[in-house]
């Protein structure tokens, strides 16, 4: 058994790694902000202490691992080095749990969260599985067949991992504020697969994506499109689920039902159903396992008020915003479809501004709530009321106190956004529900 201190220990990936770590029969700490977040739920579930942040917490005998939102100088990490302890950035040590098991990292621009979700719950069925998913959930297992892992491209913190198998959902420019351009971002992504060890199950249809070629492992594709090892076909849609048809090189593999009603979702379960296939798991434990999906956090969460259905979404790129609105009027046809966003940084914001304008346009009505600024941003490079110029008919919400702008019938209500609008949608549910 290990002791392990985690700095930064409510962030959705550290308390993911924490519960793995605690469940794998480690002992567990760590420290963190007193403010309350959602994540630190399954952590007090296990019992694991928490503790303000102070060089006090940091004692002999403990390994460390420090969270991504923070440097070398934070005062437990210099005292860690000041003991000659152990110490691992959150990437280092997540790659050192994936060289121990076989392992699959799941990457992407856009549905790293749902697609390592879809993914954990098929192969826990059929194998010991420990995983790792973005919206705060982990699960560890101490004789693991599979670690199972969302990888994130940011910072290319991704290529701390030398994975057996590997997800590209798709690569889109993101994170401004690192990357200089798609080039960039593609060439993260490249040096990525270049690691993975066994297999790369890659989005074909996606432009940038499709065109990755890992150096040792070999590739499969899937997707809408012709030309696809696994491809999607014969899409139905109702308000209750979807149904689609998989065929494996021409071939009928399966029809698949599952509670999900965005082409962009029915894309990442045949990445899951590629990979499962391709590791022995049967067509009908696919079949059992995709039926009993439910999102993850924050993953078109839904609360139905009334004729009403209020969601919670992280969309939080222009991409991303479009395909959540698009799985609102698939599921909710007969629904006006209103979207109240957060940006979520300031360099985001600036860059993709017309682009969000575009994307936010496809919802019947458009409000607008301050950005949420990220900690590493010093200086305030655009407002709101920017983003508000450029899209037709868009208001803006600053709390509340303006919910009655929101006074709609058979709406759906999308809030959306990486920041903290979640606690402006729960508020919102509960002034609706009165």
């Amino acid at each position: 058994m290990s002791k392990y201190h985690f700095i930064g220990i409510k962030g959705s990936g550290m308390s993911s790694l924490a519960q793995i770590a605690y469940d794998m029969g480690n002992e567990v700490q760590g420290s963190d902000e007193e403010t309350y977040f959602f994540t630190q739920e399954k952590l007090e579930q296990r019992n694991i202490p928490m503790y303000y942040y102070g060089a006090e917490n940091i004692k002999e005998g403990y390994e460390v691992i420090l969270g991504n939102a923070f440097d070398e100088t934070h005062v437990e990490y210099r005292r860690a080095k000041e003991l000659g302890l152990t110490t691992y950035t959150y990437s280092q040590f997540l790659g050192k749990l994936l060289s121990e098991i076989p392992s699959i990292a799941v990457t992407g621009a856009h549905g790293k969260t749902t697609t390592t979700t879809m993914i954990s719950n098929i192969f826990k069925h059929s194998h010991v599985t420990s995983y790792l998913i973005g919206d705060g959930t982990g699960h560890g297992e101490k004789n693991s067949e599979y670690m199972i892992a969302e990888a994130c491209e940011y910072y290319r913190h991704f290529l701390a991992y030398y994975p057996d198998y590997a997800v590209v959902t798709n690569i889109d420019f993101d994170h401004p504020d690192y990357f200089n351009d798609e080039h960039d971002m593609f060439d993260a992504f490249q040096s990525f697969v270049n690691q993975v060890k066994n297999t790369v199950v890659i989005c074909g249809d996606d432009r940038l994506a499709s065109q990755l070629k890992p150096a040792n492992a070999k590739t499969v594709k899937y997707g809408f499109n012709d030309g696809n090892d696994y491809q999607i076909k014969n899409v139905q849609t109702t308000s209750e689920h979807s149904n689609f048809n998989i065929y494996k090189n021409s071939e009928l593999l399966g029809t698949f039902t599952m509670a999900v009603f965005g082409l962009h979702d029915i894309s990442n379960a045949t990445s899951a159903i590629a990979l499962a296939d391709l590791n022995g798991i049967s067509v009908e434990k696919i079949q059992e396992s995709l039926s009993q999906y439910k999102p993850a956090e924050r993953r078109f969460s839904e609360h139905k008020i009334g004729n009403s259905v209020v969601v919670d979404d992280y969309a939080h790129h222009p991409s991303e915003i479009k395909a959540t609105i698009n799985s609102a009027r698939r599921k909710y046809a007969d629904k006006e479809v209103i979207a109240i966003f957060q940006p979520h940084t300031y360099t985001r914001t600036a860059k993709f501004l017309n682009e969000f304008a575009e994307s936010l346009e496809t919802a019947d009505k458009v409000f607008l709530c301050p950005i949420f600024a990220s900690v590493r941003e010093k200086e305030k490079i655009v407002g709101i009321e920017d983003l508000q110029k450029v899209t037709k008919g868009s208001q803006i919400i600053n709390s509340e106190e303006d919910f009655d702008k929101l006074n709609f019938d058979n709406s759906v209500f999308l809030f959306m956004g990486a920041g903290n609008i979640n606690k402006l949608c729960h508020k919102f549910i509960e002034q609706k529900s009165k």
